[in-house]
């Protein structure tokens, strides 16, 4: 990626190398594999240097606008600082509803915008589910085949998947910052070569 700078401004952003006008000369595309870097600074382009330290990941936090700023003879590509998304959901309130915000088929104390927490939940349930399914006819059969028992297996599976999903949506529960949750997911390798990440697993399905 490169830009075009005029009067120490950063005036286009070119991501992909293609002819060009700077002043009354035409440029072709081949000066951005053919020309030194101090060639292409001699008429104003400089290559891109990305500085990603402000960026955070978009599943737990809001990233400002990319912006592109000339110093030094450098351009730079940055962003501002990002804000943490709400962990907790909010509720349509009674100033929304006297304000005459709230939508026809909401009540105040309704949720207005769901939370990383509950979202989060959202998804050990399904995945819980997913792993239930698979064994839902064992039950089905206990209670309409008279005589019929569940395996041990199996009936000790699905109380494991139960409590694995219980648990993890304590610790989910439990976080009071949003670097908390997001530390809940992260593996870290260990001694003897695993992966483990502080959120409780499930077990493997049968």
């Amino acid at each position: 990626m490169y830009a075009l700078v005029e009067n120490n401004e950063v005036k286009k952003i070119i991501t992909n190398p293609k002819s060009l006008v700077i002043g009354d000369v035409r440029y072709p595309a081949k000066i951005f594999q053919l020309w030194s870097e101090a060639e292409l600074n001699a008429i104003g382009i400089y290559e891109v240097v990305t500085d990603s330290s402000n960026r955070k990941d978009e599943q737990y936090y809001i990233n400002t606008d990319e912006q592109y700023t000339y110093a030094n003879d450098e351009v730079t590509r940055s962003w501002g600082t990002a804000t943490a998304k709400q962990l907790e959901d909010s509720l349509w309130t009674q100033e929304d509803s006297d304000n005459e915000d709230l939508p026809d088929d909401k009540e105040v104390g309704d949720v207005k915008v769901e939370g990383l927490k509950t979202q989060k939940k959202r998804i050990v349930k399904q995945q819980a589910s997913g792993l239930l399914a698979p064994t839902d006819w064992y039950v089905v059969k206990a209670n309409e085949v008279e005589g019929y028992t569940v395996p041990e297996n199996i009936t000790t599976f699905r109380s494991d998947v139960r409590a694995k999903s219980n648990e993890m949506e304590s610790q989910i529960d439990a976080c009071t910052t949003v670097d908390e949750l997001k530390a809940l997911y992260e593996y870290t390798r260990q001694e003897d070569g695993t992966q483990t990440r502080p959120l409780a697993k499930f077990p493997k399905e049968i």
